[in-house]
């Protein structure tokens, strides 16, 4: 119809594949553990709601959301705490000359500078960079999370 081509591979499009792979990969996992969550909310509470009245969105707001609240925040934590993690392998495969400006990363820059130039040294710097600011973050949503509610967050 169109008759143009749509390389996704190439260039800016490569984007839309590497986060749809990227949501696809961390979808299930997550998935699990709030399917895990959902089913030791107390079956009870949702009852007596219904009894007193509530609708379905109340009983989600009052009841089913609190009641998960914790794994909520968890799964924030370990989110935030993989933010600077792009996935190297989705972004390796591809990886070639016309996807340079896009497809770029701390993974692949610390790979290039290590295995490609040899500079061991300052591609270990980058690394542990890359290492301490998710730790930071880590420590900072769990920091936040604690003031909020005192019985949510990792420690």
């Amino acid at each position: 119809l169109g008759g143009g081509r749509v390389l996704w591979l190439e260039g800016a499009q490569l984007r839309v594949p590497i986060v749809l792979l990227f949501v696809w990969k961390n979808l299930g996992f997550a998935v699990v553990i709030f399917l895990a969550a959902l089913a030791g909310v107390d079956p009870q509470l949702h009852e007596a709601a219904m009894i007193d009245g509530a609708t379905r969105l109340q009983r989600i707001w009052y009841i089913t959301l609190p009641s998960i609240s914790t794994v909520v925040v968890i799964m924030l934590i370990f989110r935030v705490g993989s933010l600077l993690d792009a996935g190297f392998e989705q972004v390796m495969l591809p990886y070639s000359t016309s996807v340079y400006s896009v497809a770029d990363i701390i993974d692949t820059y610390v790979y290039k500078l290590g295995m490609e130039s040899r500079k061991f040294s300052e591609a270990t710097a980058a690394g542990l960079f890359q290492s301490l600011i998710g730790l930071v973050l880590v420590l900072t949503t769990n920091f936040i999370a604690k003031k909020i509610d005192p019985e949510s967050g990792i420690m």
